[in-house]
């Protein structure tokens, strides 16, 4: 009695385990089973919480202000070469490299000694030959001259002023003197050098104007050209300022002095002029900057970057129509500001655009989608287009 029920207590144990592990197979078997349609659900939800919602607003008509900025060099409005007409020593150099000089001062003084003995024998010439026409005409008083005589005495007498003349204009090119207001540049003799006719005795430069050269595209060109015809009353459309190698913009405006007549077919390219007054002389005749053109657009149609994508170097925007149809749009951008694009063709003000969601439709698509107003994008725009 006591075996058999040892016997089942053991054949109950055997099947109590029995049970469990088949309990175990079931439960692994229906998670397996379960597995795709819970991972299919997780996947679904995580692409719902990944989806942004699709924003639209639409262009605006404004005024705004491009710029667009040109490398140049700087010049100014005189810049000549000092060069010594006669030969000597100098003897005399009374000005310094940097100094501000006003017309007529005294540059260079070379050894007038030759040109002073030149001119005292060529007075003491012309006084010779005018006794010699007063006694002449003396004696064609009285009889004992021919007038021919005094005709021959006349003519040498303009020949010996004419050489007094000629020899006081080679003691005046021994002193070099300043033809304008201006700055002296670097010396490139010292006191007592032996000069030669034609050597360069300095720069000179007269900065209180300055020229600045820049190239511009035959487009643009073309642009500020109109702008200009249109006469004093619209050249505030045009304002020009310098940037200078230091970052900072120099003061005084500039306005454009000159185009020159012929584009280089290489480049593309006509150079301009602007002329700055310089009135601090802060810049000098060589320097480098970048010229800024700001140019008042009245009244054009704006988006902003963030709501165009491109596809081989053409612009696109996706336009929603009334049914809230996505149609693609070739656009034509006539310039950029900051994070907007001002449009030449493609777009009007009034049209629904997509703003934000651009990747997530397709040409063709209906979508839902949430209205802002473009003033208030306008006035956030910190990123550009995707």
């Amino acid at each position: 009695m006591a075996k058999n029920c040892k016997l089942s207590a053991a054949t109950a144990l055997a099947l109590g385990l029995a049970a469990m592990s088949l309990s175990g197979c079931l439960s692994t078997a229906e998670s397996h089973e379960s597995s795709p349609e819970a991972s299919q659900a997780e996947s679904h939800a995580g692409a719902e919480s990944h989806a942004h919602k699709i924003v639209v607003t639409t262009p605006v008509n404004k005024d705004v202000i491009t710029t667009q900025r040109y490398v140049c060099q700087i010049h100014a409005c005189k810049h000549i070469e000092i060069r010594a007409l006669e030969g000597g020593y100098l003897k005399e150099i009374p000005v310094n490299e940097g100094q501000v000089v006003t017309k007529g001062d005294l540059m260079f003084q070379i050894l007038p000694i030759l040109y002073d003995a030149r001119l005292e024998a060529e007075r003491a010439e012309a006084q010779r030959i005018e006794i010699e026409l007063n006694n002449a005409q003396s004696l064609n008083n009285k009889g004992f001259v021919s007038p021919q005589e005094i005709a021959l005495k006349s003519a040498e007498l303009k020949k010996a002023k004419a050489k007094v003349l000629l020899a006081q204009a080679e003691k005046d090119f021994a002193s070099v003197t300043a033809p304008f207001d201006g700055i002296v540049d670097r010396q490139h003799h010292q006191l007592g050098s032996l000069i030669s006719e034609g050597d360069v005795l300095t720069t000179f430069s007269d900065i209180s104007l300055m020229w600045v050269y820049f190239n511009v595209p035959e487009a643009r060109y073309l642009q500020y050209k109109a702008d200009l015809d249109k006469g004093d009353s619209e050249a505030v459309n045009l304002q020009i300022e310098l940037e200078l190698a230091n970052g900072k913009i120099f003061p005084q405006s500039g306005k454009i002095g000159a185009i020159e007549a012929d584009f280089n077919n290489m480049t593309g390219n006509i150079p301009f002029r602007a002329d700055f007054p310089n009135p601090d002389r802060l810049l000098r005749n060589g320097q480098t900057g970048t010229i800024l053109i700001h140019r008042s657009l009245k009244n054009v149609v704006v988006i902003p970057q963030r709501a165009t994508f491109e596809i081989l170097h053409k612009r696109y925007a996706y336009v929603v129509d009334e049914g809230g149809i996505v149609h693609q749009r070739d656009i034509t951008i006539e310039c950029e500001q900051d994070d907007i694009f001002v449009i030449r063709e493609g777009l009007k003000a009034g049209e629904k655009i997509i703003f934000e969601g651009i990747r997530q439709v397709r040409d063709g698509d209906k979508i839902e989608f949430e209205f802002r107003d473009a003033e208030e994008i306008m006035n956030n725009l910190k990123y550009h287009a995707e």
